[in-house]
């Protein structure tokens, strides 16, 4: 089969995908991890098969994947489609270029760098620097990184002892900062958990008297690590009245804002990310709420001397980097060298519905999330289980089983949630109880769809109470 023949008929097995996902009554295989593998040809022969037996394995694999377009995928916080980016993505793969020089990528560095400025000022952050990342992980380690050199401006050059050092973060947030607590050498005893209040929100309070405690025994702070959107209520931290403590100990403020970033193109949410522009860093994941394939993550900083010192490589890569490209090579900033152009299929999903086609599909996601609370109040036998500030809906069964059973009842119900197949959202804990966490972040959702959501959960959860030892 020649390459044209062979790559049209690849689209138009990926749009058959695409298309039964909006109509499927599976959103994923129900085999288990050992039943799949037995049944999967994955050997890779000594002789190769050709081209042709490409066609019949991404048959597989399609047939095989989770189709995240579906209505009811609403498990993660990312799903949905974008035409535009997937065609980025294409032409991603056919140019195959990396994002370190602008030498090897010219037009790709020219859009990254258009990309980063448009969301610092989204931010009102000005002049400021960045780099796109592998996720909002990678986005909080160059937080901590960028805040651990700015204590110590020779940290990335002679080393670092970190027993001493100490940095500030709510008890909700992202499991990565533990992570990069370890990586810059502070360990995970040094990451200090702030109480947050009912909302799930950093306590102000709370955080100035964990500084005090630090210093009175005599540790170093820092950073100060805030959250916008976290990740199982969706709760957005107060930023100015965090920044007000940051600063005061003169503290560098790192924001999490890998799921709830998208708020700053909405002049009726954008409140929510209030004082964003007094911190010295965020990252955020267009690849969520904005619907851009993953990977799609930015980390933007207000000096950009000191990601760049982070990420200096001194004159190791002279094979690389030359004079000629000092102020627009982009590999200077970031902590990769072969880094794929990411950019490229935001900023035409971007060109495609701009600033207000942002604005007003987030506005429709947080309509869905009000609708989907109401029909949980409305009911019964359902119940939240959390103030809601995001689109992240959390929520229970409890019909008319007694306290004692609800977090059994709720965890069976996801797991029959889960084999149904039908539906896929997350299951969680709040305050020690097990919740189903919706997210509405697919532009395939619906007020049809979360009926008949509520109603598979409604039914599901009245057939494991009835299995239920009679008292």
């Amino acid at each position: 089969m020649e390459a044209d023949a062979f790559l049209d008929e690849v689209l138009s097995r990926v749009n058959a995908f695409l298309q039964q996902s909006q109509h499927v009554d599976q959103i994923r295989s129900t085999e288990t991890h050992q039943s799949l593998n037995r049944i999967s040809d994955l050997k890779l022969p000594l002789e190769g098969r050709g081209i042709d037996s490409a066609l019949d394995d991404i048959e597989m694999v399609l047939r095989n994947s989770v189709h995240t377009t579906a209505p009811g995928f609403m498990n993660p916080l990312w799903g949905g489609l974008s035409v535009a980016s997937i065609a980025g993505e294409l032409v991603t793969a056919a140019t195959n270029t990396a994002m370190y020089t602008y030498e090897i990528a010219p037009i790709a560095t020219l859009i990254e760098t258009t990309i980063l400025k448009r969301m610092a000022e989204l931010a009102d952050f000005g002049t400021s620097q960045g780099t796109l990342t592998t996720g909002g992980s990678n986005g909080n380690l160059l937080g901590l990184l960028c805040a651990r050199q700015s204590k110590n401006h020779l940290s990335s050059r002679s080393g670092f002892d970190g027993q001493k050092m100490v940095a500030f973060v709510s008890e909700e947030s992202h499991y990565s900062f533990s992570i990069a607590s370890n990586v810059i050498g502070i360990g995970h005893a040094n990451l200090v958990k702030v109480q947050c209040n009912e909302q799930g929100q950093m306590r102000p309070d709370s955080l100035q008297e964990e500084i005090e405690r630090a210093l009175n025994n005599g540790q170093t702070p820092f950073a100060v690590l805030a959250t916008s959107g976290t990740t199982v209520r969706g709760s957005f931290d107060p930023l100015r009245d965090i920044a007000s403590v940051s600063h005061q100990y003169d503290l560098w403020m790192h924001v999490d804002a890998a799921w709830g970033g998208s708020c700053l193109f909405s002049p009726q949410y954008r409140s929510l990310m209030d004082g964003i522009e007094l911190a010295d860093s965020f990252c955020w994941d267009a690849h969520k709420m904005m619907g851009i394939p993953l990977i799609c993550s930015a980390f933007i900083v207000k000096n950009a001397e000191v990601l760049r010192s982070v990420c200096s490589t001194g004159k190791e890569a002279h094979y690389l980097y030359h004079d000629t490209g000092e102020n627009v090579d982009l590999g200077r900033y970031s902590l990769q060298c072969g880094r794929r152009n990411d950019a490229l299929k935001l900023w035409l999903a971007w060109r495609e519905i701009g600033d207000a086609g942002w604005a007003s599909m987030l506005e429709r996601f947080m309509g869905l999330a009000d609708y989907l609370q109401n029909r949980v109040n409305e009911h019964d036998a359902l119940e939240m289980v959390s103030d809601r500030m995001w689109t992240n809906v959390c929520f229970r069964y409890v019909g008319t089983a007694p306290e004692e059973d609800l977090n059994q009842i709720n965890a069976e119900l996801r797991e029959r949630l889960i084999r149904d197949g039908r539906f896929m959202v997350s299951r969680s804990t709040v305050n020690e109880q097990i919740i189903l966490r919706s997210v509405i972040a697919n532009r395939n959702i619906s007020e049809e769809s979360l009926d008949a959501f509520l109603d598979r959960v409604v039914s599901l959860g009245k057939d494991i109470e009835r299995g239920l030892p009679q008292q």
